[in-house]
């Protein structure tokens, strides 16, 4: 496995619609290694998510380590194996948006409060190529949200309606993060 070099804020991949994933390519050693690498640089870079065009790969792909169905609002188990949704497109179930915090490993250091909708349904393909469908809420479809965008090439700064609350990551740990204890 390898760790893939991140793709930062204003190399034009970040801002490239991915192309689709035929089914016959799913298998391919070459897609599988990519995925296995996906999965092993967004653990190294201790990510939630890595969508491809984050590793300079114009695929409709992403990985997440998302949190089961049970627990949604919270963050995820990371023991658990992480999600690979390919071609995944989503319908939202409740049209109201829920702004909170989200950072980007293409875009380092920055947060911001972004509004995304609170429950929705994904459905996709699993790295086996077999049908997907996950129906999440709060956390988890922020981040399955965040990850679709970046597949249309849209950064999270691109759905903020208020610049003011952006901040960089020492700032957002010392006045912003919510205490965890």
């Amino acid at each position: 496995m390898s760790i893939l070099k991140v793709a930062r804020m204003g190399h034009p991949v970040l801002r490239a619609a991915a192309r689709p994933i035929e089914r016959g390519e799913i298998r391919r050693p070459q897609l599988q290694g990519l995925l296995d690498d996906m999965i092993d640089t967004m653990m190294e870079y201790r990510g939630v998510g890595l969508a491809a065009p984050q590793v300079h790969e114009g695929l409709r792909v992403f990985v997440a380590q998302l949190a089961d169905e049970e627990s949604d609002e919270g963050r995820p188990d990371l023991d658990e194996e992480p999600t690979v949704i390919i071609n995944p497109e989503i319908d939202v179930l409740d049209e109201h948006l829920v702004e909170d915090w989200e950072g980007c490993l293409s875009i380092p250091d920055i947060r911001g409060l972004v509004p995304r909708a609170r429950a929705i349904v994904a459905r996709g393909l699993d790295r086996t190529g077999a049908p997907l469908e996950i129906h999440a809420s709060g956390f988890t479809a922020r981040v399955i949200q965040h990850e679709t965008d970046h597949l249309d090439g849209v950064l999270f700064f691109d759905r903020m309606s208020d610049f003011g609350s952006l901040t960089y990551l020492e700032e957002y740990t010392r006045y912003w993060r919510k205490n965890d204890d």
